[in-house]
């Protein structure tokens, strides 16, 4: 019984020893603590200042410029849109001041403006910096950076893009892409993964505005087979 007691009373012991050193190390660094606690404050109070009044209002301040470009972003004035009336900033000079803090859709609009205005290497570089969570607005994108890549000359590289979007949407907008890719995949002479392209929107998606006349681009490719 008596070893019970000395066993039971071995785990006490070792918490009263552990507190007495964890009291002792706060007693000869309570000066240290009390700096890295008061540091810890003045932090977060700069943090919280610096988002308070001067993140918030540069964002705010960001949003309010995006408003007339996007109206000549829907006039499809891209040119406007994208590099201001000389009294508003466009997409580009919104990017350049403020960054992201306007909205990632800046870069989606702006790469748009670009790939319409032929710029097609600031075009990419716009449409790679969008972020979004929307499959619709990610295909959309996808598709984008391929149509820019095609118009440099890059087939190639473009076709799997516009595959790639398809995946993404998975919906009627997909068609779109796959006509896209199947006639990149014609350029490059592979027919027969041209018109497997063709079957899928015929197959997947017969109601879409390219489901409607997709039959003339099987046939082509049917004979180009052949």
């Amino acid at each position: 019984m008596a070893k019970i007691n000395k066993e039971s009373s071995e785990p006490k012991a070792n918490v009263a020893e552990a507190l007495s050193k964890t009291e002792l190390f706060f007693e000869n660094n309570k000066k240290t603590i009390g700096y890295v606690a008061v540091g810890i404050i003045v932090l977060a109070a700069l943090i919280y200042a610096w988002y308070s009044f001067l993140y918030l209002p540069k964002q705010k301040e960001a949003v309010n410029q995006t408003y007339v470009a996007e109206r000549y972003f829907r006039m499809d004035s891209f040119n406007l849109a994208l590099n201001g009336d000389g009294n508003s900033l466009g997409f580009a000079q919104i990017i350049d001041n403020y960054g992201s803090k306007a909205g990632s859709a800046v870069y989606f609009n702006a790469g748009i403006c670009c790939l319409r205005l032929g710029d097609n290497d600031k075009a990419i570089e716009y449409l790679k910096k969008y972020s979004t969570k929307d499959n619709i607005m990610k295909a959309r994108t996808k598709a984008a950076i391929g149509d820019a890549t095609v118009n440099k000359g890059d087939v190639k590289a473009a076709v799997s893009m516009f595959e790639e979007a398809a995946q993404i949407s998975n919906n009627i907008f997909s068609a779109g892409y796959l006509l896209k890719a199947g006639i990149c995949y014609e350029e490059l002479g592979q027919f027969d993964k041209a018109l497997s392209c063709y079957n899928k929107i015929k197959n997947e998606f017969p109601n879409s505005p390219e489901g409607m006349e997709i039959q003339k681009y099987i046939s082509r490719a049917e004979a180009s087979i052949k």
